[in-house]
């Protein structure tokens, strides 16, 4: 069996990508996938450090307002379209998938065409415009939320969750505090804002820190993002402030599952992917979605949290270090309303997505 994998740019589009591609390794003997990104995107790293062949494209997105980049950005189209005719043709894949961005658009189509099997997987609530086009060519449309359904006028559509590693479900509290000698009746309070850093969300925590510095029943843990770690430590520690041991300040942090899994609550952007995680452990959030993507889908994603009573939302409009210190404190004086924001979580969470993705995957390859 041959499986072509399609979908890039970012981590949100890739990771759910390889997350699937090692399930059908893992459960069909001598299956073959190849993934389809380009040599800009992100994929041209994860997919390969992930033990899979990437073919590129040439391909580049849409920008919404009409200008000289819209005559390449449709040039591209037709060479993506004319190099995944050429690939899907010399691979002759029994399945293709898509996962979003840009990249997935001619793969899917020309494959669709050809009369392959297609499917989608959606990641946020509201569909980014490639797969909002591909609902209609696909045999099958696999979405993360409820609310997504909506979006496509279909009857192919399947709510499925998003794939979580295995490192993000059913992890011991305990066992993650011993690991990273965290005193177990400790509130501890998680924030980062991605792989790369959100500046808002530091400067906002570095105040906050401040204020906390040194406060026995709660620690915080603050992850910078490289690019913004010196500037972060310099906010703190100006007028020879002194970090106290209730705070750690980090670049990067490698075993996020960890640490997340010590943490009583998560202060983070509302990417699907770290939705899914955080669910999947049953955390109550303090999310503060990215005004800088697409759609705004991120504001979209933390709604649905937030409706269900497992998240506070702040926009980064609304957020400042006070908002925050008033939050913290009203939990440290609540920890009931935190249990409650905890169930809610949980039952928000989809640990089995994967499964179900590659269930609907196989019923699909055999009808």
């Amino acid at each position: 069996m041959k499986v072509l994998i399609s979908g890039g740019g970012t981590g949100g589009h890739i990771y759910p990508a390889i997350a699937i591609a090692n399930k059908i390794r893992e459960e069909i003997k001598g299956v073959q996938i190849v993934f389809v990104g380009t040599k800009k995107g992100l994929e041209s790293e994860l997919v390969p450090k992930a033990g899979y062949k990437l073919e590129t494209i040439t391909v580049s997105g849409f920008k919404r307002k009409l200008s000289i980049d819209t005559l390449t950005s449709i040039k591209d189209l037709f060479i993506g379209i004319k190099d995944a005719a050429k690939i899907i043709k010399k691979f002759k894949p029994d399945l293709v998938i898509g996962t979003g961005g840009y990249v997935c658009g001619p793969v899917v189509f020309i494959a669709s065409l050809l009369n392959i099997k297609t499917v989608i997987h959606e990641q946020n609530v509201i569909p980014g415009m490639t797969n909002k086009i591909l609902g209609k060519f696909v045999n099958k449309i696999l979405v993360s939320f409820e609310e997504s359904k909506e979006y496509f006028s279909s009857n192919k559509i399947v709510v499925t969750g998003n794939p979580v590693r295995k490192d993000f479900i059913d992890v011991n509290k305990k066992a993650c505090r011993r690991a990273l000698r965290i005193d177990p009746d400790d509130f501890v309070v998680m924030a980062f804002g991605g792989s790369r850093g959100a500046k808002k969300i530091n400067e906002t925590m570095a105040k906050v820190i401040r204020n906390f510095n040194g406060q026995k029943d709660i620690r915080l843990i603050l992850v910078t993002g490289s690019t913004h770690y010196e500037a972060v430590l310099n906010m703190i520690n100006k007028k020879n402030f002194k970090m106290r041991e209730n705070i750690k300040v980090m670049e990067y942090v490698h075993d996020m599952a960890k640490y997340m899994g010590a943490s009583d609550l998560v202060i983070c952007r509302a990417g699907a992917i770290t939705l899914a995680e955080v669910t999947a452990m049953g955390l109550p959030t303090i999310l503060i979605p990215s005004p800088y993507v697409a759609n705004n889908h991120q504001e979209f994603n933390a709604k649905v949290l937030e409706k269900n009573g497992a998240s506070v939302l702040l926009t980064e409009n609304e957020l400042t270090d006070q908002k925050i210190i008033r939050l913290l404190n009203a939990f440290l004086s609540d920890k009931k309303s935190l249990k409650e924001m905890e169930v809610k979580s949980k039952e928000l969470s989809k640990p089995n997505a994967t499964d179900m993705i590659y269930t609907n995957i196989l019923n699909l390859i055999k009808s």
